[in-house]
Order: structure tokens, then sequence, then C-alpha cells
């Protein structure tokens, strides 16, 4: 049995919320999130993490389990296959922004670096959103 977050997510601490599986939770890539992560995706670094995101590649499976990372993260006791099972409120665009907002969350702010480059996160949260067509934009 999963246990529900209750209270209203906390933006400094990088928590989002989202209506999954009928409840409002809240969601948060910890560090352990992040390592889950950087397993189940290879990734040697959390920079190559990034550059995965920001490949445009991402399938159901890779949203799945960064949706789970971060209800695990914010309390939530749910395993990659229950939340394959949940409604996501928004359906697969809902599941794309919660995608966008976490990982926006984790890596920090939008923007460009110093070379006027697209931040990998930025770029992560680009393709989730080309994922699905134009109208699906992760919120600031």
């Amino acid at each position: 049995m999963d246990r529900l977050t209750k209270g209203r997510a906390n933006r400094r601490r990088g928590e989002i919320e989202a209506v999954i599986g009928g409840e409002r939770r809240v969601l948060c890539l910890t560090l352990g999130g992040l390592a889950e992560l950087e397993t189940a995706f290879g990734a040697e670094s959390l920079h190559d993490l990034a550059a995965r995101f920001s490949s445009g590649r991402l399938k159901a499976a890779d949203m799945i389990r960064i949706i789970g990372a971060g209800l695990r993260g914010g309390g939530n006791l749910l395993s990659d296959e229950d939340v394959a099972e949940l409604d996501i409120e928004g359906g697969l665009a809902g599941a794309a922004r919660i995608v966008a907002e976490l990982l926006l969350s984790a890596f920090g702010p939008q923007g460009e670096d110093r070379t006027g480059a697209a931040s990998p996160v930025l770029a992560a949260s680009r393709a989730v959103g080309q994922t699905l067509g134009e109208g699906v934009t992760p919120h600031p």
C-alpha cells in the first residue's frame, strides 16, 4: 500500500505536485532518485544523465522511471510497475509535463550556458515537450 503525501510541494526543495492515481502527490528527484536513474540509464555522471534526457529520445518506459523516482523521492511508496498502472492527470501530455518539471527542478534553472548554448536541462525539457508536439511546456 502506498503512502499519499499530504501537503503542498516546496519548490525550493525541488518538489512538484501532480495528480497521479486520482490523488494529488508530491514528487521530488532526490540525490538517491538521481542515482537510481543513473543506474537505470547506464549514465556515468549527472552530466551524462542530462545529456541522455536532452537527446529527445525518451520512451514511455523512461518516463515511468523518472516519474517513479520522483514519486519515491516525495515519499510515495510506489514501484515503477505500480506507476505504469496508474492514471496520470492529462494522460501522456500530463506525464510529459511531470517529467519536464522534475528535470528542471533537479538540474537547475532554465537558460543558456556561458557559450550561448542551451543548458542540458533546458534542452531536455524542450525535448520532452517536442515528444508530444507544440502545446506541452513545463510550468516555471
